[in-house]
């Protein structure tokens, strides 16, 4: 079987996205905002980076963490985890990964050096699905590496916990997502727009760092949701007009 080359694996997702989320977008609406809006071409140059560019490679350097991690966790350990049931497995690593990214995520916006990557995706002014793709390709490594990290710890394959990591990727898009919808009491267990929009907003400690849950956030008092969404987003700092200037510049310190 032959296999999809990225470019054409970037146009099935792209379009797949694109028919997903726009209807939605436009039918639940959280704020009026155009489909080809401001910034849009710069979130299309992002997600093309990430599929075509950056995928493979991230991809190879998280083999290499996974075959660390096999290298000095004990087999033994690994193979009583892998003897448990497979929704037991997949809540085990959605917790711990929660926990863990809940506190590398903070520190991506207290540390300096962390900041001067993770702003590339704080500098979109309007957010929504495609915007979700704006992020640098160390930054997305430092992520994704400490997202699966409890997965490889524990000893699973890559390909074993895919359909964990694919919900991951819909579940960020969707937070990104042009969309507001009530949840209910479901709010305080389930991540939502409206929390991570907040999140983005101008000021750089809004709260909000947990991912798939905000249970993390409530724990530690960085839990923020007023009720509305904000009226701007993006960073209070000056940031490149181009992609290569977003790739380039947080390499250097000012």
């Amino acid at each position: 079987m032959k296999l999809l080359i990225p470019l054409e694996a970037a146009s099935i997702s792209l379009v797949f996205l694109a028919l997903v989320f726009i209807p939605m977008e436009k039918v639940f609406p959280a704020r009026q905002q155009k489909i080809f809006r401001t910034g849009l071409r710069m979130d299309f140059y992002f997600f093309l980076g990430q599929y075509v560019l950056w995928s493979a490679w991230v991809l190879w350097c998280m083999q290499y963490v996974q075959a660390f991690c096999n290298t000095w966790i004990s087999d033994g350990f690994q193979f009583q985890v892998q003897r448990l049931p497979w929704l037991l497995q997949a809540g085990i690593v959605l917790v711990f990964s929660d926990m863990l990214i809940y506190w590398a995520h903070r520190l991506q916006h207290k540390v300096d050096f962390l900041w001067r990557f993770h702003k590339v995706h704080h500098s979109a002014e309007e957010l929504d699905w495609l915007a979700a793709h704006r992020e640098h390709p160390l930054d997305s490594l430092y992520t994704i590496g400490l997202i699966n990290l409890p997965a490889m710890i524990l000893g699973f394959p890559l390909s074993s916990i895919a359909a964990v990591i694919a919900f991951r990727g819909i579940w960020a898009i969707f937070i990104h997502s042009n969309v507001k919808i009530n949840l209910g009491p479901l709010k305080w267990f389930i991540g939502s727009p409206e929390l991570h929009h907040w999140h983005h907003d101008l000021n750089r400690s809004a709260g909000n760092y947990a991912n798939v849950s905000p249970l993390m956030d409530i724990i530690f008092g960085t839990y923020h949701c007023p009720g509305e969404y904000p009226e701007a987003y993006g960073i209070k700092e000056d940031t490149p007009d181009t992609y290569l200037g977003h790739m380039v510049e947080p390499l250097f310190k000012k």
